[in-house]
């Protein structure tokens, strides 16, 4: 990705405001993720075709992992030891929601899908969030 698209999608060519943005849009969609998690877990869990208390147990741990990184993106100068864990944190769950789909989880065709839209999506974030975190660490050199 080049630091112009980089800079288009972030709506900024200044680094350290991209990458406070990419978290802080991660932080945004995981919470409102958790939220309809916990708020409807019956509903969903039939749509979906998983239980719903997977569903409980996934929205408490994506409440709290949104409320962290939220907390990372309003730092003034986010600490790259974190940044790097939610990126690493964002790769290992799109992994763990890919092998699940493949070796565990029987969903309808809509959960299928969904799980594999939110597996690319959250690797989305954590290529965007590399890309600025480089970007940051290129610009102080």
């Amino acid at each position: 990705m080049s630091a112009i698209q980089l800079a288009a999608l972030a709506r900024t060519s200044e680094p350290q405001s991209m990458l406070r943005r990419f978290l802080a849009l991660d932080a945004v969609v995981t919470g409102a993720n958790a939220l309809a998690y916990l708020a409807l877990p019956g509903p969903l869990g039939r749509f979906l075709g998983v239980g719903s208390t997977l569903l409980l147990a996934l929205g408490a741990f994506l409440a709290a992992y949104a409320a962290a990184v939220g907390l990372l993106a309003s730092r003034r100068h986010p600490p790259a030891f974190g940044v790097r864990a939610v990126v690493e944190a964002n790769l290992a769950w799109t992994v763990v929601s890919l092998v699940a789909l493949a070796l565990w989880l029987t969903p309808s065709t809509a959960g299928a899908v969904w799980t594999v839209l939110q597996a690319l999506t959250v690797a989305g974030f954590a290529v965007l969030q590399h890309t600025a975190l480089k970007a940051r660490q290129d610009s102080s050199d």
